[in-house]
């Protein structure tokens, strides 16, 4: 799939809140299987839950969005942490990309700048990440970036009929 205008993908802004808002309660309702948190709950979230999922003042969360022209199409955020223990790690969370979007590089893109942003950080050495088991096009994109499974968590979400399992991955950063 080519879009037009070409996929922009860059970190998230304060000024990007609402498309951002939109686009993962559009998420939480069209792939529930992939997160924890329902639309319903998120929706209760107040403002400044958001931005700090986008753009944490503290530094803890780095939230990317790829972009097709001025329309938000797909987001990642990267969050790290604030334990001197665990410090050298940092977490994939909130991946998705729009329906009309998918084909087109955007998951790669957002994968590689959250990626990035983890290598830039001093002391992190290491990114992990979960995605829900059986979810084929996700884990191929992640283990092409290079992740690897290290586990599976049995019953970790209840989808509202059955229990689904998530895959714990890993990526050594070098």
């Amino acid at each position: 799939m080519t879009l037009s205008p070409p996929l922009l993908v860059r970190p998230l802004h304060p000024t990007d809140l609402q498309p951002y808002r939109s686009l993962m309660l559009h998420a939480y309702a069209s792939a529930p299987d992939a997160f924890t948190s329902t639309p319903e709950e998120r929706a209760l979230e107040p403002e400044a839950w958001w931005l700090r999922r986008i753009a944490d003042p503290s530094g803890l969360s780095i939230g990317f969005g790829a972009f097709v022209g001025d329309a938000l199409v797909g987001t990642v955020t990267i969050e790290f942490a604030a334990k001197p223990k665990t410090r050298h790690k940092a977490h994939v969370i909130g991946m998705f990309v729009s329906e009309q979007a998918r084909g087109c590089g955007a998951g790669r893109a957002l994968l590689r700048a959250a990626l990035d942003a983890a290598r830039a950080r001093p002391g992190v050495t290491l990114v992990t990440l979960t995605v829900t088991e059986g979810n084929a096009p996700a884990v191929a994109l992640y283990e092409a970036c290079g992740f690897k499974a290290f586990g599976v968590e049995p019953m970790a979400i209840w989808t509202g009929s059955d229990y689904r399992a998530k895959v714990h991955m890993w990526l050594a950063l070098g």
